[in-house]
């Protein structure tokens, strides 16, 4: 039970590095990145200059994080699927039309999937950046020290911490199967399968109650005991604040050009 357990092991979207905007305190990172995306929410969807030096600025942050820009690249597809709604607007929205391609597209809804595209991607990337500059067990510090409730922390934190236990559970099952010739060919197999999910949920059940008991056994009283320090200075919050103060700037003007 324990190497699955095991907190040191690295998060499969955590670049280790010791870059300035590694070093932040987490509560810090996550501010400065909440206020960055309201900041380009509010952003007037016509002011395409804006969204470009939105770009630039969180490509300043990946360059001071030394963050691949292939790792980013990579790791931004995962919104395709939320924005393929975006590429459909066009075609299905009303108003005035215009020819693209010579192709009738609806104005209202060319501007919509823009304004979709251009601000959900931003927020994508400044999502990506923080989870590669910050560990998640500090990522969920950092929440519990902006006051969200710790039995909402502690929760997170074992789902973070258990995900890989049952996913290499459910792994192991699925070499036990292949060993003794299962297929899932057609319908037939759905049966199998039912029956493995009902398996791992037992044992995901009864692991459960085992970790709970030790942790009684250990002195667990609800409340989990800091391991590490995450406080942070004036200095850092200075830091941390250069990014949506620059968005604010931005957004400022954006609003202020006819």
């Amino acid at each position: 039970m324990g190497a699955g357990h095991a907190v040191g092991v690295t998060h499969r979207l955590y670049v280790p590095g010791a870059s300035p905007v590694h070093r932040l305190p987490p509560q810090c990172k996550l501010v400065a990145v909440l206020a960055f995306v309201l900041l380009v929410v509010a952003t007037p969807r016509e002011r395409f200059w804006a969204f470009a030096v939105y770009a630039l600025l969180l490509a300043g942050v990946a360059a001071t994080a030394r963050i691949p820009f292939r790792t980013v690249a990579k790791r931004v597809v995962i919104e395709v699927p939320f924005v393929a709604f975006a590429f459909l607007l066009p075609f299905v929205a009303t108003g005035e039309e215009t020819a693209v391609l010579g192709v009738g597209l609806s104005e209202s809804g060319l501007w919509g999937a823009w304004n979709i595209l251009a601000k959900g991607t931003l927020g994508v990337v400044a999502s990506i950046l923080l989870a590669a500059t910050t560990e998640p067990r500090l990522l969920l510090l950092g929440i519990e020290r902006l006051r969200m409730p710790q039995l909402i922390t502690q929760i997170a934190t074992f789902m973070l911490r258990y995900g890989d236990v049952v996913a290499a559970e459910l792994g192991r099952m699925k070499v036990a199967r292949a060993s003794r010739g299962f297929e899932a060919r057609d319908l037939r197999a759905t049966r199998v399968l039912a029956t493995s999910a009902g398996a791992l949920f037992l044992r995901s059940y009864e692991r459960g109650e085992r970790v709970h008991l030790a942790m009684l056994s250990r002195g667990y009283d609800g409340r989990m005991p800091l391991t590490h320090d995450v406080g942070a200075t004036a200095a850092q919050w200075t830091a941390a604040a250069a990014l949506p103060l620059a968005a604010a700037l931005v957004t400022l003007a954006a609003w202020m050009t006819p």
